[in-house]
């Protein structure tokens, strides 16, 4: 049957039609484990509970009203936001490619009231900021920039974790008004920066009065076992960007801003019909109620501690394997060569994983893992690594 879909998705072959905290279960019956979480999304798992009433409570109140009105829930949420990150105000949107067109935006006005025209931004290689045309710019990767130009000018790109690199860009790079990066790339293959790195990035923002953009849209929310994955590092950021796991599922996003960035929007400047609706933002709400009330900041610390620790001891000496790194609920395993059909044989074996960069499985399974939940997943995958490798050396 042709489906009326547009065909903008390589789908796995199969359809999901109900889950519960870390399974789901497709239109057949089969049971799965979920190490994806939709992506870094379902932080809470499926039909968490605490989740679902909130939901039906506020659906049954008010879903929409648009942002022409004050939203309530957008107050609590924005107050509770900056009590976590330290950071003065938010704007709320609906994606995390929202969120960083909203943090580019910032950027750009902030070098339009200093009198700088033709602001410069700087990125990384292996970044991934979204695929709007502007966070397409911003993106490292070629491959999904391809057939999209001419695309706005405006990004200089450097090399990830490579402080000579960037002080030579720098140096020879015009009207930089900010610094946008990811503290622990997902999409780029789980790279964590180097502590020294991010301090460095920090020092130069604060020396020439540059904004320190930090993309958390994948890592925030508790992910790497702290509220947001900066806090690692000991640095302030003027701007921070939040999706994915926000709202459990509900879509939502959020630009927050503090010190240069604060105050720099005004009516007008920006804005966003569904952003920061009662129903978006209660979900928000109640997913980090239930997030520190479960302890699940130092749940997804030890759980991905176990699972990093188990493969790397079971993996270690094993040809093909090249690093198993991450932080948090976060995790890459990087092979030596190409290993998308990885995907494919998991979700046979009743595992859903993917693969990112072409040669890194990428684990992100929701925060209320529980410890045989973590040895669950790696029992699963470790037979599906060594008997792939064993197979592609046979060939």
């Amino acid at each position: 049957m042709t489906s009326h879909v547009m065909n903008t998705y390589g789908r796995q072959p199969v359809t999901f039609s109900h889950g519960k905290g870390v399974w789901l279960w497709d239109e057949q019956g089969r049971q799965y484990l979920d190490a994806l979480a939709g992506i870094a999304v379902n932080g809470l798992g499926h039909a968490h509970p605490r989740l679902v009433a909130a939901i039906a409570d506020q659906a049954a109140q008010l879903i929409h009203t648009s942002n022409i009105y004050g939203v309530r829930h957008q107050e609590t949420l924005a107050d509770r936001l900056c009590a976590l990150s330290g950071m003065q105000e938010v704007f709320f949107c609906s994606s995390g490619a929202e969120a960083n067109e909203a943090a580019i935006k910032l950027a750009r006005y902030y070098g339009y009231v200093r009198g700088i025209s033709h602001a410069n931004i700087i990125v990384m290689d292996h970044a991934w900021h979204g695929r709007t045309i502007a966070t397409l710019a911003a993106t490292g990767s070629e491959k999904a920039r391809q057939g999209f130009g001419p695309l706005p000018e405006g990004f200089v790109r450097v090399p990830y974790n490579d402080i000579p690199a960037l002080e030579a860009t720098l140096a020879a790079t015009p009207n930089v008004v900010a610094i946008l990066m990811e503290v622990l790339q997902g999409e780029g293959g789980i790279h964590v920066a180097d502590a020294g790195y991010v301090s460095r990035v920090a020092a130069l923002c604060d020396k020439n009065e540059w904004l320190l953009m930090l993309d958390e849209v994948q890592s925030g929310v508790g992910r790497t076992g702290r509220w947001f994955g900066y806090q690692h590092f000991g640095v302030r950021p003027d701007v921070v960007t939040l999706a994915k796991g926000l709202g459990s599922g509900v879509p939502i996003g959020a630009a927050m801003a503090a010190g240069r960035a604060a105050g720099l929007f005004h009516p007008g400047n920006h804005g966003s019909t569904f952003g920061g609706g009662p129903l978006a933002c209660r979900a928000a709400i109640e997913t980090l109620a239930v997030m520190e009330d479960s302890g699940l900041l130092a749940n997804a610390e030890a759980r991905g501690d176990q699972i990093r620790a188990t493969l790397a001891r079971e993996l270690h000496g094993q040809a093909g394997v090249k690093a198993v790194r991450g932080m948090g609920l976060m995790i890459g395993i990087e092979l030596d060569r190409p290993c998308g059909p990885l995907v494919g044989q998991a979700l046979a074996a009743g595992l859903l994983i993917n693969v990112t960069r072409d040669n890194v499985i990428r684990l992100l399974p929701p925060l209320i893992l529980s410890e045989s939940d973590a040895q669950e997943i790696v029992a699963r995958l470790l037979p599906l690594i060594l008997r792939f490798l064993a197979a592609d050396a046979v060939q």
